[in-house]
């Protein structure tokens, strides 16, 4: 990294507007946060006196904990909003909400919502940063980069592998953010799925798409399994779970095909026998958990960069 680097974004809403040095220093950070954690008293002083707003349109547990446990374990104030106790249920509009948060001057709003775009168009509204905790079919920034702290930590590099992802490619934000951060650090990422949920654009995002799963998952390094997106389907895309699960299921004839050494991933939440069989979600090869527990130090890095730093 260069010496003279120096972080400089205000907002996270997209791993499409980091740099690989961007993304090197977020995962530095994160490593360093990591050790908090693991403290008897997990607290320090870092945000003490910020206040931190969780605007939450979709359901969510471990992306809304996580980033108010980060928040929290460095002192910062934190609030939680839902869609249910939104104005937004009497007529509201979204920015007349945001302008009237931003009224009460919080240093951060964290926003999940349905639609594409929503992070990006409330900055232009509110003066506060703005971290995209997933919007529409767009991206999940700090998800990417979890992920990408996890498989760094097994395989010291996040360059030259070769990361297999599974499922519903075309509703899946992660998707999208896994494509464009582990492309950027110099690895291959090829994707599968059912036809119905593969969009176009992919070779131009730099994924490989592969309709057979097995051309996917061959040799890979990282094989990790979507939920199929059910809230976004208008209408079906599949004929049933159980012909889904016979397909395009990760299970252990499938996960051999990769790597000895290659680890499981799931962003949550798992259908278990769906998307991944149980035994391969609570095998020796699985790293879920410890994406969750990266997680919270990826999300306090976050919060670091943008109102500490």
């Amino acid at each position: 990294m260069d010496t003279d680097y120096r972080f400089v974004h205000k907002h996270i809403l997209s791993l499409q507007d980091l740099s690989q040095s961007d993304i090197e220093y977020i995962l530095k950070t994160s490593k360093s946060f990591k050790e908090i954690s693991t403290r008897s008293i997990k607290k320090v002083p870092t945000l003490r006196g910020k206040t931190i707003i969780n605007l939450f349109f979709e359901p969510s547990t471990r992306t809304r904990l996580s980033f108010e446990i980060a928040a929290k374990r460095m002192s910062a104030d934190t609030f939680n909003i839902s869609a249910a106790t939104s104005s937004t249920t009497k007529g509201e509009t979204l920015i007349d909400t945001a302008k009237n948060l931003q009224a009460m001057k919080p240093d951060a709003i964290i926003i999940r919502h349905p639609a594409s775009g929503t992070a990006h168009l409330l900055t232009r509204y509110i003066e506060a940063s703005i971290i995209n905790a997933g919007d529409g079919t767009h991206e999940h920034p700090s998800q990417g980069l979890l992920d990408m702290l996890t498989v760094y930590e097994k395989k010291q590099t996040l360059s030259g592998l070769k990361i297999a992802i599974i499922g519903d490619i075309a509703h899946s934000r992660v998707a999208h953010s896994d494509i464009i951060g582990f492309t950027k650090m110099g690895s291959e990422v090829h994707v599968s799925g059912p036809a119905t949920m593969m969009p176009q654009g992919l070779k131009e995002l730099g994924a490989v798409p592969h309709l057979n799963i097995r051309e996917a998952v061959k040799d890979a390094d990282v094989v990790m399994a979507l939920r199929i997106q059910k809230e976004r389907l208008h209408a079906p895309h599949i004929p049933s779970t159980r012909e889904y699960a016979e397909f395009f299921g990760i299970n252990r004839q499938i996960s051999q095909l990769a790597k000895p050494d290659a680890i499981i991933m799931h962003p949550g939440p798992l259908n278990r026998n769906v998307e991944l069989t149980t035994d391969l979600a609570d095998g020796q090869q699985s790293v879920i958990l410890e994406q969750v527990t990266n997680g919270v130090a990826v999300r306090m890095a976050l919060l670091y960069l943008v109102l500490g730093s």
